[in-house]
């Protein structure tokens, strides 16, 4: 079963509180909402919400116990103002993402999130996305490629990458993670475990989904709908992801930061789950000035 990451941690933050409305933007297959739902009876209302259809269903499968409370969304945690008020919802008590990509995402192998194995270069969290890695590797400009590595993988060879794919393609279409991995081999290095396509993956997905640009509106849009004494964490992945909570959380005056410094995992955790390991939790509170 998938473990959700930093659930003592979650739960810690929401610990009491007293929550009726509670909009979770990234619901997985329901780890979190299984705790969170546990933890407070008294919760009337969670909003679970996904881009992937297949987590979705899981989740609806764990959570069958609570299908009285809980209320589906297929869709971006983005939109969570739209959600709301075509739910005739003002205000919500709680807010959660956890933006990393899941591990069961991870070992659909034919998703093409994973440089293991062979399958399509897909890499959408939500399969009716118009924008795949396929595309973005054979349309790009070799200088837009190598700004998407650098920026979004923070690989140092994010040129000669770029210049290797560009080169690739004018021979036929790069369509496999396999074939990807071929054209990079040659020009990144290895650095240590981590595997030379490790960077490059994790910067298409994040352009395929759009992830900065998401989580920059998931935020705003949670820090305008919670209500006074609401809290929210956010689980992300990437130090670009955690400056943008950072940054986020700091500028909104009526936020008290409940999080000095990013919340990682315990060692004890990390074995449990390597995935886990670079984890950071932030959470605030809101309050009257």
């Amino acid at each position: 079963m998938h473990k959700p990451v930093l659930l003592r941690e979650v739960l810690q933050i929401f610990q009491g509180l007293k929550i009726e409305l509670f909009f979770e933007g990234t619901v997985g297959a329901g780890g979190h909402a299984e705790a969170i739902l546990t933890e407070h009876p008294e919760i009337g209302r969670y909003f679970a919400c996904d881009r992937d259809p297949v987590a979705l269903q899981l989740a609806k499968e764990r959570l069958k116990r609570w299908e009285k409370k809980v209320e589906w969304i297929h869709g971006d945690y983005a939109d969570l103002p739209r959600y709301l008020d075509e739910r005739g919802v003002h205000w919500i008590d709680g807010y959660l993402i956890d933006i990393g990509v899941s591990s069961m995402q991870i070992d659909s192998k034919e998703r093409g999130f994973s440089f293991q194995g062979d399958a399509p270069l897909d890499m959408r969290m939500n399969p009716i996305g118009e924008t795949t890695a396929e595309m973005l590797l054979n349309r790009l400009s070799e200088k837009e490629l190598a700004r998407i590595f650098f920026e979004y993988g923070e690989e140092r060879r994010s040129r000669q990458a770029a210049k290797a794919i560009v080169e690739a393609r004018k021979k036929k279409k790069i369509r496999t993670t396999a074939e990807l991995v071929r054209i990079l081999q040659p020009v990144i290095r290895s650095g240590g475990k981590i595997h030379p396509a490790t960077r490059i993956f994790q910067a298409l997905r994040i352009a395929v989904n759009d992830e900065l640009g998401q989580l920059q509106l998931g935020v705003e849009g949670a820090i305008q709908r919670l209500q006074m004494g609401g809290r929210m964490a956010v689980i992300s992945f990437h130090s670009l992801e955690d400056r943008i909570v950072k940054h986020a959380f700091r500028g909104e005056k009526q936020l008290k930061i409940l999080t000095k410094k990013p919340v990682g995992p315990t060692a004890e955790e990390c074995k449990a789950n390597p995935r886990s390991r670079s984890a950071k939790l932030r959470a605030a509170e809101k309050f009257e000035e």
